[in-house]
C-alpha cells in the first residue's frame, strides 16, 4: 500500500540526507511492513506543499498504546524519545 503523509521541511531534509531513519506518528491510521510511505514536504508558513517528496519502504512498525513499559507519572515527567540505529 502507498500512504501519503505531510512532513515538515526541517524533518524532510534530514530524511532525504539519511540522517533521520524513523518516523514518529500518531497511530490514527494503519501502516504495515512493506508499505511505501510517501513523505510530502510541507511548508507550515505558506501552509502548502513544496512539491518535494520522498518514498520510503516501511520496515517495522511499533504501536505503543497498549504497552506499559513505563509508569504514567514517568511518561508525564519525561515523555518519550525514539532512537534509531545506523
Amino acid at each position: 500500500m502507498r500512504i501519503e503523509k505531510k512532513i515538515l521541511s526541517e524533518y524532510f531534509v534530514k530524511v532525504l540526507s539519511g540522517e533521520k531513519t524513523f518516523e514518529l506518528r500518531l497511530a490514527d491510521w494503519e501502516c504495515h511492513p512493506g508499505d511505501v510511505l510517501v513523505l510530502r514536504e510541507w511548508d507550515p508558513i505558506k501552509k502548502e506543499y513544496t512539491g518535494n517528496f520522498i518514498e520510503k519502504e516501511v520496515g517495522y512498525v511499533l504501536k505503543t498504546k497498549d504497552q506499559k513499559f513505563f509508569s504514567d507519572a514517568d511518561v508525564e515527567k519525561y515523555g518519550f524519545q525514539v532512537i534509531s540505529f545506523k
